[in-house]
């Protein structure tokens, strides 16, 4: 099976990658495009352990709702 790695250098400090990682509203202005936002649970700010959220997106035209597995 091939194996594709790609490996990307950030002139950045561990914890802001981390933060930006989480960042729910980093995350919407990136995906502006798919019109993907965030619906219910956490919807804006860091996320952090335990919180959850649902996402709503539009990919290749079909409106889809991502909601998180809970076990």
């Amino acid at each position: 099976m091939p194996l594709i790695e790609i490996e990307t250098e950030i002139n950045a400090d561990i914890q802001v990658c981390f933060d930006l990682a989480r960042n729910i509203d980093v995350h919407q202005e990136s995906m502006k495009q798919s019109q993907e936002i965030a619906i219910s649970g956490k919807t804006m700010g860091l996320i952090g352990l335990g919180e959850s959220v649902t996402w709503k997106a539009k990919h290749f035209g079909i409106v889809q709702y991502l909601i998180p597995f809970l076990t």
